[in-house]
């Protein structure tokens, strides 16, 4: 038998390569984009590179691992891990909760609360980060926000403490991420048939129920999506937390793996470290997206 009759036709070979015949264009822009600024993060994080080699007074020395290994041993390294890993997490967390809910709420009102609902989260969502995190820290401000003075807080300052300062950024952070997760929600349960959640009324399956038995694993896949993409944005966190906290809170007790690499970089003038930083923020986010495209195309094989 020869080798050719186990060839595919040569229409069903030309529709494998129709999509990314479309895609090129924009792999060409990336790939230009993303490319050249990766491979300086990593040549740059194998190297002695602080302001004596910027400004041409030292010679650039290559370093190997030493950056590397000068990151992993410094303490405040896992710290700051720690709390981006807990933070993206909580914010995660947050943000499913706030858009499945609302989601949820928006099949079950009226059309003009609908809208209204709808134009205040998209508004949310189109805040650009700076603007939304000036405007929060105005109402929680200990002087003249309306925040404490509702809940009777008196003077109490929300960036002074640690956790407190979290909290508040957690809260603008899910704020302005939210209507992403409702909307996508929202489209993947009017997409629904109405016989099933009919059904599932008629049987007297509460909300929770419903949502817990019925509507959660129809949205399987758009649960995915929604999640590791909050977590791919919340893991990034960068102007929330450098606006509200000032840098990174009092001492740096607010410092998430964006801004400590911030500081290293620019605040400290040790270039080296802060592109070490990158790298590892950046393998970890390729390891999310690997996972993602994973959890996307089992997704597509159960449907299939």
């Amino acid at each position: 038998m020869s080798v050719t009759a186990h060839r595919p036709p040569r229409g069903i070979r030309g529709s494998a390569r129709t999509p990314w015949l479309y895609l090129a264009p924009a792999l060409v822009v990336i790939a230009g984009l993303l490319l050249y600024p990766i491979y300086q993060l990593g040549l740059i994080s194998f190297l002695e590179y602080t302001q004596a080699q910027v400004s041409g007074g030292v010679p650039t020395s290559f370093r190997g691992l030493g950056n590397y290994a000068e990151l992993f041993g410094d303490p405040q390294f896992w710290e700051v891990t720690l709390a981006t890993v807990l933070f993206a997490a909580a914010c995660v967390t947050g943000t499913l909760l706030v858009g499945c809910s609302l989601a949820v709420l928006l099949t079950r009102i009226r059309a003009v609360p609908r809208l209204v609902l709808m134009l205040a989260a998209l508004g949310a969502w189109a805040t650009p980060a700076i603007t939304g995190s000036t405007v929060w820290m105005l109402l929680f401000d200990p002087d003249f926000g309306p925040v404490n003075r509702l809940l009777g807080l008196g003077d109490f300052s929300w960036t002074y403490g640690k956790y407190s300062a979290f909290a508040l950024v957690l809260m603008e952070v899910v704020w302005c991420s939210f209507p992403l997760v409702m909307v996508t929600v929202y489209a993947g349960i009017k997409a629904v048939p109405q016989e099933v959640l009919e059904a599932a009324a008629l049987d007297g399956a509460s909300m929770w129920r419903t949502w817990r038995s019925v509507l959660a694993p129809m949205l399987r896949p758009i649960l995915v999506v929604v999640t590791i993409q909050s977590v791919i944005w919340d893991f990034k966190v960068f102007t929330q937390i450098y606006v509200m906290t000032d840098g990174g809170g009092i001492a740096g007790q607010n410092l998430v793996l964006n801004v400590y690499a911030y500081q290293k970089a620019f605040a400290s003038s040790q270039y080296s470290l802060g592109s070490a930083i990158g790298v590892v923020m950046l393998l970890l986010l390729l390891g999310v997206t690997l996972v993602y495209l994973r959890l996307l195309r089992r997704s597509g094989e159960e449907e299939l």
